[in-house]
């Protein structure tokens, strides 16, 4: 018999966790003789909503009225999976599954512990989160008993499953309109956690007077026109403040609404020659994924998420590794419940940024790339949405034989 199940999450927008959301049902739909699937859609920020119409769109839709109906009709559901946060996290059903990013931090939050531990079982994105889950600890109360616990940890199983390459047929030709053929590439939200002033002020100290540009796909929340000019306004103060002399190097912005093939396209872009990241931390880091399975060198600290599909099965690197110090995150990167005080994230640093950025230069202007489409077809593989797919199918019917760990409530 089928197994009705109710995926909970920002499916329609997006963001990080839509993706995230758009993934779970991907897999759940390439098992459907084993599952009747319901969705609940959630808000995320002020994030933008999906516009393409397309079979997927139109089969959620359809299935968001269906879930209505069925609710208003007391419908049951066999289990729950809660793409979010920990915090949003809420029994739904007989069976409940968080499937988080995690943290990118280095530790989480003690509300995290607690709600976490009254799900069946969790699915994360990386073995960064999954560590970071199973290393921290907090103080805690047995309610029962009263007593202290000064180790409380996390008590349920978690597994990792990685994102899926995605395949592209025919895809759109986008003018970038770069002036010169060697350009740099970072894609990001605009925030502290990406390192994007540090990315715009150490590529123009490195590349100040040389034909060599770099391509920012940003946005503050929205990919709205006032968005854009306060990104815009945004950027142009971390070029012009430091430094108001001349320069031959050039900084792009690339703002506004674009598809997922559109935006594989300036991936594949042929004066798009690398990507870039200064990233804080990445529970995943979704568009290092992409730019590496596309076959572009990218130079990142060697730090959270992007090792898993960094560095491949036999732990050989397969990029340019930025050296970094683990360090507090700052003040105005805290959230509480979230991001705790006294939390840690690399920073990278500053004269490696630099080396790297005109290694990986120096190497594919004299013709010595790494072979960087190589590994990019390892990654084809071993990420494919097949194996993918299988392995978070594999993830929720076990939350459904896993014996239930004892839940310590805070």
């Amino acid at each position: 018999m089928k197994k009705n199940i109710i995926l909970k999450g920002p499916i329609l927008t997006r963001s990080g966790y839509g993706e995230q959301a758009r993934f779970a049902l991907r897999s759940l739909r390439s098992r459907e003789d084993l599952y009747n699937i319901f969705i609940q859609p959630l808000k995320w920020g002020d994030t933008s909503w999906l516009s393409e119409a397309n079979e997927e769109r139109t089969w959620i839709d359809k299935t968001i009225e269906k879930t209505i109906s069925y609710v208003q009709q007391g419908g049951m559901f066999d289990a729950s999976i809660q793409v979010t946060i920990p915090n949003e996290f809420e029994p739904l059903a007989p069976v409940n599954i968080g499937y988080t990013a995690g943290i990118e931090t280095t530790k989480v939050a003690p509300q995290w512990l607690e709600v976490s531990n009254q799900m069946n079982k969790l699915i994360v994105v990386s073995n960064h989160s999954k560590n970071v889950f199973l290393n921290t600890t907090a103080v805690a109360v047995n309610q029962e008993t009263n007593e202290q616990i000064d180790d409380y940890r996390i008590q349920v199983p978690i597994d990792v499953v990685n994102y899926p390459v995605k395949k592209y047929e025919n895809l759109p030709d986008v003018d970038l309109n770069l002036d010169f053929d060697f350009n740099f590439l970072m894609i990001s939200q605009m925030g502290v956690r990406k390192n994007i002033p540090n990315t715009i002020r150490w590529f123009i100290d490195e590349f100040r007077d040389e034909e060599v540009g770099l391509i920012i796909k940003t946005n503050l929340a929205k990919n709205s026109l006032i968005d854009r000019l306060h990104t815009e306004e945004a950027i142009k103060n971390v070029i012009n403040t430091d430094d108001k002399t001349d320069k031959k190097c050039k900084v792009y912005l690339l703002h506004g609404e674009m598809s997922d093939e559109e935006l594989h396209a300036v991936y594949l872009h042929e004066k798009v020659k690398a990507f870039v990241s200064l990233t804080h931390g990445e529970g995943f880091g979704l568009p290092l994924f992409e730019a590496a399975y596309s076959g572009l060198p990218v130079i990142a600290p060697g730090w959270s998420g992007q090792l898993d599909f960094l560095m491949d099965e036999k732990g050989k690197e397969h990029f340019y590794n930025i050296s970094f110090d683990i360090q507090p995150v700052q003040q105005e990167a805290e959230w509480q419940g979230v991001v705790e005080p006294g939390s840690m994230w690399s920073f990278a640093r500053k004269n490696s940024v630099k080396q790297k950025m005109r290694e990986c230069y120096n190497d594919i202007t004299s013709g010595n790339k790494p072979d960087t489409c190589k590994y990019a077809l390892e990654l084809q593989d071993r990420f494919s949405e097949e194996k993918m797919y299988a392995d978070f199918v594999s993830s929720v019917e076990s939350a459904f034989t896993e014996e239930q760990s004892q839940v310590i409530v805070l």
